[in-house]
């Protein structure tokens, strides 16, 4: 495989790596993080001379344990005893879906590697057994107890993380998205602080004032979106819908960072669609 074959092949497993990584970290947003350290260190790592008998496996053992390095720096506790039954059929797909990435973040790191390879992405026991560096009878017992531990935890009640916004930033939000939704796009600009990054994720970085104001002459040609203020994983976003569509949930969101009263950081998702999957949402009156 060419350096180019192994970009296409970073792009193609894109989605199916921050499924694993959202997943192993309890956060879409996270798990992107966690993903684009995955892809430097593959990228820095790789070289045409390389064995590639298994290159996913390789990608999905870095996402790994970028995803524990992570987890340890946090220091988490909050993980469930093991269980004695060991007889929990698969779940499935729609199941999975509907479990928060909170939920799978209270299973034990073992527990929550096998369940999502498995039944989230379709690996093997062996499989699975590759990544998490254990043998495949240890792979199958944290299966079958994290399929358990999963089902009776995505059984309780959840509640609201509500986001903590500043009074300042509530009205800086909100004006934002009533000049976007009014398409006074030169305001917006006004607003970008000089040193302004955007992160339009999956697609393009850059940084600068003139260059970021650039961006939005993408929203002002197409009159799709609609945004509204609201939360994602707690954190203050701007919602994004596509009027297209149903508009029963957000194609995408957009988060601001602030330097004062100057818009210093968007980090827009438009280009990922996959963080969407069981993302933690709801729209702020």
């Amino acid at each position: 495989m060419d350096n180019a074959g192994f970009h296409q092949r970073l792009e193609e497993l894109r989605p199916r790596l921050h499924r694993y990584c959202a997943r192993m970290v309890g956060s879409t947003v996270d798990g992107e993080d966690v993903l684009q350290e995955t892809l430097l260190k593959a990228i820095r790592a790789w070289s045409p001379d390389m064995p590639q008998d298994n290159v996913e496996g390789w990608l999905f053992r870095i996402a790994h344990n970028a995803s524990l390095d992570v987890l340890r720096s946090r220091a988490r506790q909050d993980i469930l005893p093991l269980p004695d039954d060991l007889a929990s059929p698969p779940l499935q797909e729609t199941q999975v879906v509907s479990i928060s990435f909170r939920t799978f973040l209270r299973l034990p790191e073992l527990q929550r590697c096998a369940v999502v390879m498995k039944d989230v992405l379709g690996y093997s026991a062996e499989e699975i057994a590759s990544v998490a560096g254990c043998t495949t009878a240890a792979a199958k017992s944290a299966l079958q107890r994290g399929r358990a531990n999963l089902r009776r935890l995505a059984a309780e009640p959840e509640d609201i993380r509500l986001p903590v916004m500043t009074d300042l930033e509530r009205n800086l939000l909100s004006r934002y998205v009533a000049l976007f939704q009014g398409g006074d796009f030169d305001a917006i600009r006004e607003m970008l602080a000089e040193g302004v990054k955007l992160d339009l994720v999956n697609r393009v970085q850059m940084e600068g004032r003139e260059k970021v104001g650039a961006y939005f002459t993408r929203y002002a040609e197409e009159a799709r979106w609609q945004f509204v203020l609201g939360a994602v994983e707690g954190r203050p976003a701007l919602l994004g819908f596509d009027c297209n569509e149903e508009m029963e949930r957000p194609t995408h969101f957009v988060l601001i960072g602030w330097q004062g009263e100057k818009i210093a950081v968007i980090r827009d998702f438009l280009f990922a669609s996959y963080v969407t999957e069981g993302l933690d949402w709801f729209r702020l009156p």
